[in-house]
């Protein structure tokens, strides 16, 4: 039977009912009631900027995954602008300092993926042995590529293994849920960052100084932004944006046209490069005077960028879904939970802020699409660390995944 079509189906509604939702949602947590002021000492406005959205999309009001809000409007313009805005004011020196504890927890990471995969495929092998059988390990091989680096992983693998599509599809739902929910979780723990690192005796100075750094500066720079001020921000973003889209195309169907590896490393996806390409630009820019540009609001610019884009991550999720089929929806949530105890005992063993455990786990999860969002829950600032991770991922997810797809083919005896 045929999914009832959505209420909303016009994007220029939809888009209108997205910007009034953050709205609304941001007025109330300026606290205008005493109800609204203890409430959002509880809930932060950034979760409902996801949940919201979800909700909209479960009862049928939207259709989020048939949107162009997300896919080209959010993702592949907003989001590079935002990272070229939150990054030309970055401390590049300060988030090196930020030491090896954050590459050690990242990598703790993407361990914890590895292992996940294995755990729940032997794991649900005893438990119910239906729900592995037959190319349930291509699924996962290519489930692990969204998890370790991002949606051109996966979909690079999708390929390697020639998963089938009915299959794909089915894990790339256990790839949403799972994903978005986890997301969800972690914008929430951020609003709680500092209560929980210092029960956990987190060793934050690093983090510490590099915040009372950007304060210092923005305090002793700031000033009231003119019209002109705010159209160089604009050009300055989706120009950039723009040049990175027009580069990125043929540079990528260069290297997959000449290097073997491309697929491998996903140097043959445009958005891998437009996000590269918008951060270098944003690094860049950082060691020149448009960092001046942050005192009138370019990083503030680049968060409302953000914000739109997690209401358009939000807007796909489907509650409903979560239990379509049950036994996958085990293997993710298995997979899932050795991750988080992972990463969550490499950090714990460093004695790192609830940061890096956020980040590093989003790094891998997420990518470079939602590390920054996390990273910008904490700080504005700290969303260039996020960018970095996602980068990472994409450079290695497809590599890593193959190899444990092969893993998961011999375990499921082929």
């Amino acid at each position: 039977m045929p999914a009832e079509p959505a209420i909303i189906s016009n994007d220029i509604v939809l888009l209108g009912l997205i910007s009034a939702t953050l709205g609304v949602i941001f007025w109330l947590a300026s606290g205008p009631t005493p109800f609204w002021r203890k409430f959002f000492a509880w809930v932060p406005a950034l979760l409902l900027c996801y949940f919201v959205p979800a909700l909209y999309n479960t009862v049928g009001l939207i259709d989020g995954e048939n949107s162009s809000l997300y896919n080209p409007v959010a993702s592949r313009v907003m989001l590079p602008a935002a990272l070229v805005l939150l990054t030309l004011s970055v401390d590049l020196k300060g988030i090196l300092k930020l030491g090896p504890r954050l590459l050690f927890v990242f990598c703790a990471g993407t361990i914890g993926v590895v292992l996940g995969a294995i755990v729940s495929f032997q794991v649900m092998e005893w438990v119910h042995p239906p729900a592995v059988a037959g190319d349930t390990w291509k699924g996962m091989a290519a489930l692990s590529g969204s998890w370790i680096g991002g949606g051109a992983n996966m979909v690079a693998i999708r390929e390697v293994y020639g998963v089938d599509a009915t299959l794909f599809g089915q894990f790339a739902v256990v790839d949403v849920a799972f994903a978005s929910l986890w997301m969800a979780t972690l914008l929430f723990l951020a609003n709680r960052a500092a209560q929980i690192d210092a029960r956990s005796g987190a060793d934050t100075r690093a983090l510490d100084e590099m915040k009372e750094r950007i304060a210092a500066y923005e305090a002793a720079n700031a000033r009231m932004p003119t019209l002109t001020d705010l159209m160089i921000i604009v050009g300055l973003a989706f120009g950039t944006v723009g040049l990175a889209h027009a580069v990125a195309t043929p540079l990528a169907a260069w290297f997959g046209a000449n290097v073997a590896a491309a697929p491998q490393f996903s140097l043959d996806s445009p958005f891998v490069w437009v996000v590269v390409m918008s951060t270098a630009a944003g690094l860049g820019l950082s060691f020149t005077r448009v960092r001046r540009m942050e005192s009138v609001g370019a990083s503030r610019m680049g968060t409302v960028f953000l914000y739109f884009l997690i209401a358009c991550i939000g807007m796909q999720m489907d509650f409903m879904k979560l239990a379509s089929r049950p036994e996958l929806l085990a293997i993710g949530g298995i997979w899932m939970a050795v991750h988080v105890l992972v990463i969550w005992g490499a950090a714990r063993m460093v004695k790192a802020p609830l940061f890096y455990f956020g980040v590093g786990s989003m790094g891998n999860i997420g990518a470079a699409a939602s590390a920054p969002v996390i990273a910008a829950a904490f700080h504005p600032s700290l969303a260039p660390v996020g960018v970095l991770l996602g980068t990472v991922g994409y450079a290695t997810g497809t590599v890593i995944a193959y190899g444990l797809g092969q893993v998961l083919r011999l375990m499921a005896g082929q």
